[in-house]
């Protein structure tokens, strides 16, 4: 038999996991920016707010719409402290200054992709989710082998996401056009060095996996 990250996935046994799509990092109005002149803003951030707006946001919209109608389970991390002060965090993200307090309107996944029912929402303190929250036991208990990662920031996050969670066993699959980063060639970067952890798949292409399986 031939090992292969080229798996097609089997929606029984597969989860699609957004990274830290939330207010914090993904509104205008969020933690991260709230605070910067226009000027500053749009010289730091114009171009991915546009991309974040006008594609990738969509295309996660997509991808979650297909998921939801084919029974994948969907779930989501956010970056949100177990505490107001934020004592909890890491010590990267104490160094780095940033604190999104338990409960805040900036832990919150943007509105644009919001959890439906009881689809998981977990908070995490670290850049992977598999430190600082107990995923790695949710997937195993719902039977997942197959994880889809979509989020940001791409050579951030989500980086650490699919590197961890192919270290643990899990098959990946990145849909790469259904995240982002804070430059094209940072994206573009990330994407071609976390290539050998995962498979990497187009908004397009997982949609249509889904319908046909």
């Amino acid at each position: 038999m031939t090992l292969t990250r080229e798996v097609p996935l089997n929606p029984e046994h597969s989860a699609l996991l957004f990274v830290d799509v939330q207010n914090f990092a993904a509104h205008r109005n969020g933690g991260e920016f709230k605070d910067l002149p226009q000027e500053e803003f749009g010289r730091k951030y114009g171009w991915f707010f546009d991309e974040l707006d006008t594609r990738v946001i969509p295309n996660m919209q997509a991808i979650q719409a297909a998921c939801r109608a084919a029974e994948v389970e969907v779930m989501y991390t956010t970056i949100e402290s177990l505490t107001l002060d934020g004592r909890d965090r890491s010590l990267d993200y104490k160094i780095t200054g940033f604190n999104v307090p338990k409960g805040s309107w900036d832990g919150k996944v943007i509105d644009r992709i919001a959890p439906q029912g009881d689809e998981i929402v977990l908070p995490k303190s670290s850049s992977s989710v598999f430190i600082s929250t107990h995923i790695d036991y949710v997937l195993r208990n719902l039977g997942v082998r197959q994880l889809v990662i979509s989020g940001l920031v791409t050579d951030q996050c989500v980086e650490s996401a699919i590197r961890d969670a192919c270290d643990l066993g899990y098959l990946v699959t990145q849909v790469t056009d259904a995240c982002l980063t804070y430059s094209q060639d940072r994206h573009d970067s990330s994407l071609r060095a976390i290539k050998g952890y995962c498979r990497q798949v187009l908004t397009e292409q997982l949609v249509q996996e889904l319908a046909d399986a």
